[in-house]
């Protein structure tokens, strides 16, 4: 802990040097550091365009090992490029590839093998205006997810260290990477915004790896819900009576904004504004994937179960004196099926989320502050006792979200059935630069 304490304090002093170097007893002259997009522009007034993003994001992760002595450990969380054009006011195409979470564990020898994180396509979506604002249409590998908020939040816009895992209730189960393949509508009407989509769920969900091979499912496996409804039908349709085929699955996300209004151009919702903005937001979404999941009976039988899942949230960020204040809640209800639970992530029963943060005055032209706190429960049904976890940190800013170092402390308890097990704790730092 001390360690990553001493990290922070260098880099703030070094950049302060940096920016302050002199010669000849003259001031030289300041860098202009402000953030300009990537943008090739297509046409005179700038209407028809081509815009890059890139950003990276390097962890130090620092806790206990299992001998009790602490260790660090490096890890490129993610590595992203982003493309969209816009070459028309009725066209638009955008695609995002990128790496996540390499670590020494997982790195290959050559870089080239399946055994590791490998670059792949997040998303590729094209998108037809029907109505200006009111009504845009668009398909492919896209990001616009219902449930909540911050199901949709930008990677490189967080206010806390990461997003809330449970948000992407979907990731692994019915989706690549919480991104699925369909087709969706979006628009806003005033204070009013919504999306919708309609999509194919992946067939290899995480938990096709679970189900006892050849059509053999006895040994301990009565009783337990797997989501793979649509990989049985596709692969047991002819062993087991009934079963549906799960193609398809459904959700979307309504709120009102009371006051600023935020873009829809693209799917992806700040975490925090640092000020700049007025909003007040109150939203609600939904994901329904009917016969999603699969019960195992004792009757050599199974049951398909319909996956429904609901949040409601609200998002507030304001200005507050000088400075800037950022809240967000959100209370989520998952159904998988009886007692669905894939370890501590995702389960059938609910969970709640508060976070807040406080950008501070303004006490220097390099850096900006801003300390948050983060809760939230879980409570499974397939566990006696619920769990919860609490992070706490501080945003260093050098030039806003483009460029910043965060430090979090995260302490997590976990759902458990029978002795109840110690927190787990962990400190993390994080360097992160988006262009």
């Amino acid at each position: 802990m001390k360690k990553l304490l001493c990290i922070i304090i260098l880099m703030t002093f070094i950049s302060g040097q940096v920016m302050s170097q002199t010669k000849d007893d003259v001031t030289v002259p300041r860098t202009d550091n402000k953030y300009k997009p990537l943008t090739l522009k297509l046409s005179k007034d700038g209407k028809k365009y081509i815009r890059f993003l890139l950003w990276g994001q390097f962890w130090l992760t620092g806790n206990k090992n299992a001998d009790g002595d602490f260790q660090v450990n490096p890890l490129l969380r993610r590595a992203r490029f982003l493309t969209y054009a816009q070459i028309s006011p009725r066209f638009l195409i955008l695609m995002h590839l990128g790496v996540n979470s390499l670590s020494t564990k997982n790195m290959d020898p050559i870089g080239n093998r399946s055994n590791g994180p490998q670059l792949f396509m997040h998303a590729m979506w094209m998108e037809y205006a029907v109505v200006q604002k009111y009504l845009y249409i668009g398909g492919g590998l896209h990001y616009w997810n219902g449930i909540s908020r911050i199901t949709s939040q930008s990677t490189l816009g967080f206010m806390t260290l990461d997003n809330y895992r449970r948000a992407w209730a979907t990731l692994g189960l019915s989706d690549q990477y919480a991104r699925h393949l369909g087709v969706y509508a979006k628009g806003q009407a005033g204070g009013f915004a919504y999306r919708v989509a309609v999509n194919s769920p992946i067939v290899n969900s995480l938990d096709v790896s679970k189900i006892p091979g050849d059509g053999d499912f006895g040994s301990g496996w009565y009783g337990q819900t797997l989501y793979t409804g649509r990989y049985m039908y596709d692969e047991y349709k002819d062993n087991f009576k009934d079963l549906k085929r799960a193609a398809w699955s459904y959700q979307g996300y309504f709120e009102y904004q009371i006051f600023d209004k935020e873009s829809n151009k693209l799917p992806y919702r700040a975490g925090t504004y640092l000020g700049k903005k007025k909003v007040l937001n109150v939203g609600a979404g939904f994901f329904a994937h009917p016969n999603g999941s699969v019960t195992y009976n004792l009757d050599y039988t199974v049951t398909q179960n319909n996956v429904f899942i609901y949040a409601v949230d609200v998002f507030y960020d304001t200005p507050l004196g000088t400075g800037g204040l950022t809240a967000y809640g959100a209370y989520y209800n998952f159904d998988y099926g009886p007692d669905y639970t894939l370890g501590q992530t995702y389960g059938t029963g609910n969970s709640f989320l508060i976070q807040a943060g406080y950008l501070l005055p303004k006490f220097s032209d390099k850096i900006r502050l801003q300390p948050y706190l983060a809760f939230n429960t879980a409570k499974f049904k397939a566990f006696d006792n619920g769990g919860n976890a609490i992070r706490a940190g501080v945003n260093m800013f050098l030039n806003g979200q483009h460029a910043k170092i965060t430090l979090e402390y995260d302490s997590t308890q976990d759902q458990y059935t029978g002795d109840k097990p110690g927190r787990r704790n962990s400190v993390i730092l994080q360097a992160q630069i988006f262009l």
